[in-house]
């Protein structure tokens, strides 16, 4: 018997009552384990094509469950498109994130915000400052994957130019743009995980506060702690990295018009593709007017005419091009991918919903939520069930969305049952469900982050400490219960 539900998300949650705990445990169990082993074989090349197809092989273990509980062929192919369409946005924002970043690049914009970046930002303060500057960004424009496609990039490459490990830097900047990302009230995230409790988005984020801010806290005394304690081999040569980028780009306080611009739209609440669309184009612009000799370059000419500009530029946005320096350091970091550098990312995502799309036309995911809550009686027990269906979906479902939105049906009532507000759940998905999604590699979010940033996922995420103390933060106010609020009167009603 299969049944859907939909909820205020708009998400379809199919319900398959044959399908029992164990047969919901099968693809989960196969899947990782044929990742593991994976990962064992190919190490960090794992993720440039086959833990796709590890992915596309559990959704197949999922399809043979679905098939023995009677589950329809269509049914299943219908989820996973489904799945697909509802990261149409991402794809389309991870190609506009490939164009900027060829056009940012050669236009001399990411050298310029390296170059006074590394004139301003020592190697003691420098974690700290990512967190911090990340945060900002992130609240201001409710989007982390934006924050990590434009200060992020250029915070990689100040990292690289210091000799500082991408990996820390990395975790530094998704430490804060997931701070961010979860206070703005501009977010998806933070609007959706109220909407999925029932709940409304301040008195969601003033409670949220609550667990978020003491987190941040301890990330940022981390990040201090381990820059007092950097032994960075790059900090000697900083000043024969600065010659080598004034010698090959002009650079310019102007240059940073460019992104406060894109910033200043998202603010403004423009769509992000948009605001990419026009930093893209503006960073074409620069590009003409700042570095016409490497735009001719790129274009494989010595002299700029309206053909070799126009070819130059499109060469920037659509595939890789890099510019060469005399400093063998930087010529790797001055290199862009463009939308071609995105289309693995792109790949990965692709067969992640494959994957999640399957578990959830044939129940699995809501079988395995609702075992989870059968598992807990206690207060404390329903907010680690909350905590670890969020886990499991991230890791399965390979999207964060899914990770508040099913977990938020399936326990809204639970909480209600117990006299909990309900911003004790919207709370919980976000400290478990919107900031896990980045250390899962195969999850939307991970795959996006470690493409943009280009760092792979496993580098990072031991370094991003916000991403994972969140939920041992909810779990501690649980456990002792420190503001835990109860349903008044009125809630009750």
């Amino acid at each position: 018997m299969q049944g859907q539900t939909t909820n205020p998300g708009n998400e379809i949650i199919t319900e398959n009552r044959e399908l029992n705990i164990w047969e919901a445990l099968i693809p989960v169990i196969a899947l990782i384990g044929m990742l593991a082993f994976n990962v064992f074989v190919f190490g960090d090349d794992a993720l440039s094509g086959s833990n796709q197809f590890i992915l596309l092989l559990g959704g197949a273990v999922a399809a043979i469950v679905g098939y023995f509980n009677k589950v329809d062929y269509n049914k299943m192919i219908d989820e996973v498109a489904n799945n697909v369409q509802s990261t149409t946005g991402a794809i389309l924002i991870l190609l506009m994130v490939g164009s900027l970043a060829g056009t940012w690049m050669i236009s001399g914009i990411i050298p310029t915000m390296i170059y006074y970046g590394m004139q301003i930002l020592n190697p003691t303060i420098f974690l700290a400052a990512c967190v911090i500057i990340c945060s900002v960004i992130s609240v201001a424009t409710g989007s982390s994957w934006t924050t990590s496609a434009t200060v992020g990039i250029a915070l990689i490459g100040i990292a690289e130019a210091l000799g500082i490990s991408v990996g820390m830097t990395a975790g530094a900047i998704l430490s804060g743009a997931y701070f961010g990302d979860k206070l703005s009230p501009l977010s998806d995230t933070t609007n959706l995980a109220p909407a999925m409790a029932g709940t409304d988005l301040f008195t969601h984020i003033r409670y949220m506060m609550l667990t978020t801010v003491p987190t941040i806290t301890i990330t940022i005394i981390l990040f201090i702690i381990i820059g007092l304690n950097l032994d960075v081999a790059g900090n000697t040569d900083t000043s024969s990295i600065l010659r080598s980028i004034e010698s090959s780009f002009t650079i310019s306080p102007w240059l940073f018009v460019v992104p406060l611009v894109v910033i200043l739209l998202i603010v403004k609440k423009t769509s992000p593709l948009i605001a990419l669309l026009i930093g893209t184009l503006m960073g074409a612009g620069a590009a003409l007017i700042f570095q016409p000799g490497i735009v001719a370059q790129i274009a494989g000419v010595t002299d700029l005419t309206f053909i070799s500009g126009y070819k130059g530029i499109m060469q920037a946005i659509t595939v890789e091009t890099s510019v060469v320096t005399d400093n063998e350091d930087l010529n790797d970091l001055f290199s862009a991918g463009g939308m071609a550098g995105m289309l693995g990312t792109i790949w990965l995502i692709i067969c992640a919903m494959v994957f999640g799309g399957i578990m959830e036309a044939i129940g699995a995911l809501a079988t395995i939520s609702r075992a989870l809550l059968n598992l807990f009686h206690t207060t404390f027990g329903l907010f680690a069930s909350t905590v670890f269906s969020c886990l499991a979906l991230n890791a399965t479902a390979s999207d964060q969305y899914l990770a508040i939105v099913v977990p938020g049906k399936m326990f809204a009532k639970a909480y209600r049952d117990k006299g909990l507000a309900p911003e004790n759940l919207s709370r919980t998905l976000e400290d478990s469900g919107t900031v896990t999604s980045v250390l899962v590699p195969w999850n939307t979010c991970g795959a996006y982050h470690s493409g943009v940033l280009g760092v792979p996922t496993l580098t990072y995420a031991g370094y991003a400490f916000f991403n994972y103390l969140s939920p041992f933060m909810t779990l501690l106010f649980a456990a002792f219960s420190i503001k835990i609020k109860q349903l008044t009167t009125a809630q009750t009603a």
